[in-house]
């Protein structure tokens, strides 16, 4: 058996979610109701009328936060492959993984002490 006759179960899997996903998005766009209303076409912010302009500017301190939470969110993904592998990697492992958390740590207080995480 070749190697794409082997995938082919795989393949016709995807064909098939497609035609279905494409052919349910224009059928509802079909068959759904289309009735416009003012009160439909308003803008919405969480339930109150807005009462600014949408493209107001946000303080930086939001983008800061927003980032830092990222920055170090996905560098604590980082450790759930070594948690996995922990009985394989030995103590080199262990030790560059404490390293690596011991830098994590550093960085999370020099932003704390930095005043990053405030918020007047």
């Amino acid at each position: 058996m070749s190697n794409i006759a082997q995938y082919f179960p795989i393949l016709l899997f995807i064909a098939i979610a497609t035609g279905l996903g494409i052919f349910l998005v224009f059928l509802g766009s079909f068959l759904g109701p289309r009735r416009k209303y003012a009160e439909k076409d308003s803008p919405y912010e969480c339930g109150f009328n807005p009462f600014e302009d949408a493209r107001m500017k946000f303080d930086v301190r939001y983008y800061l936060v927003a980032i830092l939470f990222i920055l170090f969110d996905l560098e604590v993904a980082f450790v759930f492959p070594w948690a996995i592998a922990n009985g394989h990697v030995g103590l080199v492992g262990f030790w560059t993984v404490i390293v690596f958390l011991a830098i994590l740590t550093a960085g999370f207080v020099y932003e704390w002490r930095k005043g990053a995480l405030d918020w007047d």
